[in-house]
């Protein structure tokens, strides 16, 4: 699963909030909330750094592993 999801669903339930509370805190709608901890892989990532500046987070850029620019 997208450690973003994990991260939220697991955030949430630590502190007893409902998926109604996430979506009314972060000013998202329900169906968002609730399409977003399904996984659903095509959502706005305006509207999931809202949901994510609720627990003090915000999306960013990481380092991976992947092959050197002149091999691509």
């Amino acid at each position: 699963m997208n450690p973003i999801v994990t991260f939220i669903k697991a955030k949430r339930k630590q502190l007893k909030l409902t998926q109604v509370d996430v979506a009314f805190k972060s000013g998202v709608g329900l169906r968002f909330i609730r399409e977003l901890e399904q996984g659903k892989t095509t959502v706005r990532l305006d509207k999931v750094n809202q949901v994510l500046y609720l627990f003090g987070k915000q999306v960013g850029i990481t380092d991976m592993d992947r092959p050197e620019e002149d091999e691509l």
